[in-house]
């Protein structure tokens, strides 16, 4: 079974101390792709740097909510400029994350709705970061225009669920899936789609429930991928290839597509 992850910060010091291990480990359980996107200006000439030296890798470039402190007016003109001459596959990771009381609502939302009129200059897809925000992620992404991305690490209603996904837009699951506890979650996952799911990991955050309170790295993601089938009663082969379809599509994978 070939496997993509669609959301790895592979570029986290977290995971480079042992970088090959982690490749090769990724290679081993059947992960022939993993999308890495980027979250503030510093991180992009890394992730440029891990993508040109392993094939596997596919970069991503945007301004991610939870870092507004790092980020600068004029990072957007930076990003349109990273966007035109590196070509990358996708805008991400940008978003809306509305997790303290403290947050500046209106920054997030010019920051993210810059990113989204990127996306759709350059014509590319977007990783979008969504927390106890998605009802203003659906409302920016509707009047965007914009209709090709991801929701990462989704965690809405089901009726959100389903807006963004007549929105053109792909949900991403990964670890907080395999706890039992997350009935909220299993119980959305049960009733989606398969045509609408992308696999992920996060990693090195969110480890599934096997590795509670360690390192997640991209060769767990076989480990959503049994969770999404015992959930939805579907044959592990069928779940790989559809969401690994999902993922090539979405992103436009070239050497997938060739393959």
């Amino acid at each position: 079974m070939q496997l993509i992850d669609s959301h790895v910060h592979i570029d986290d010091e977290a995971l480079t101390t042992d970088l090959a291990d982690v490749l090769s480990r990724a290679s081993s359980a059947g992960v022939i792709a993993q999308i890495v996107p980027g979250i503030h200006f510093n991180n992009w000439p890394r992730i440029r740097s891990l993508c040109t030296d392993h094939d596997e890798l596919y970069p991503c470039y945007g301004l991610h909510p939870r870092f507004m402190p790092h980020h600068q007016p004029q990072h957007l003109h930076d990003l349109a400029q990273w966007l035109g001459r590196e070509r990358p596959i996708a805008v991400g990771e940008c978003g809306l994350d509305y997790s303290t009381k403290a947050v500046d609502k209106p920054a997030q939302q010019h920051l993210f709705a810059g990113q989204l009129s990127l996306a759709r200059e350059f014509r590319l897809p977007i990783i979008i970061h969504a927390h106890k925000a998605v009802e203003d992620v659906i409302t920016l992404v509707r009047s965007s225009g914009h209709s090709k991305g991801v929701v990462h690490s989704f965690n809405g209603s089901l009726q959100q669920a389903m807006r963004l996904i007549d929105q053109g837009y792909k949900l991403g699951f990964g670890g907080a899936l395999t706890y039992t506890r997350a009935t909220r979650l299993r119980k959305l996952v049960k009733r989606l789609p398969l045509e609408c799911l992308v696999l992920e990991t996060d990693a090195p955050f969110q480890p599934p429930s096997t590795y509670t309170g360690q390192r997640n790295e991209p060769s767990y993601l076989a480990e959503v991928l049994h969770c999404i089938s015992e959930l939805k009663d579907t044959p592990i082969e069928a779940v790989a290839q559809v969401s690994t379809q999902n993922a090539i599509d979405l992103f436009n994978l070239p050497v997938l597509h060739a393959a």
